[in-house]
């Protein structure tokens, strides 16, 4: 059964949404993109799998090593999927461009396709699309709002940076 909860973070709620398997959202309280049908989905705080999410979520806050372990299910496009794949690749504490995501995936032209795509990421700081910058290392759109995106990169020691991808 497909189910949702609210969790509490220091940036505003986070809406996650858990089958019996896998987490397949986490979403800040309106952002983009969110599913229109979220919060319809019955409620279950206390499913594991939402218990794991607070645990992630409180360690990444508390600066702690994070679990690896947590089950995803990311549901998208092949293109999506390698993008992605992609975000995942870039560490804490370091940025990379949307033409660095686009090599990556070896669509070197493809940038505004990644830039959909990550904008499309439906489990935030998990697969941390935040750590995606303009060109010129500028902050550039981020669905749960810029503001959370400075706090998130600045809590990982990778904002102010003077060029992305440096740590």
């Amino acid at each position: 059964m497909i189910s949702h909860a609210r969790l509490n973070s220091p940036l505003g709620d986070i809406l996650v949404r858990v089958d019996a398997t896998a987490i397949s959202g986490l979403y800040f309280d309106g952002q983009a993109h969110q599913p229109p049908d979220l919060t319809t989905l019955p409620r279950y705080d206390d499913h594991p799998l939402v218990q794991r999410a607070q645990a992630w979520l409180a360690a990444y806050f508390g600066g702690k090593p994070q679990p690896s372990d947590l089950p995803l299910l990311l549901q998208g496009t092949a293109f999506q999927q390698r993008v992605w794949a992609a975000l995942q690749r870039i560490p804490s504490g370091a940025t990379a461009t949307y033409a660095d995501i686009a090599q990556a995936v070896g669509s070197p032209a493809a940038v505004r396709a990644v830039g959909a795509a990550v904008g499309r990421n439906p489990v935030s700081i998990v697969v941390p699309c935040h750590r995606v910058v303009g060109g010129n290392g500028s902050l550039t759109g981020y669905a749960g709002g810029l503001s959370r995106k400075t706090h998130l990169l600045t809590l990982e020691g990778a904002w102010p940076r003077e060029k992305p991808g440096t740590r």
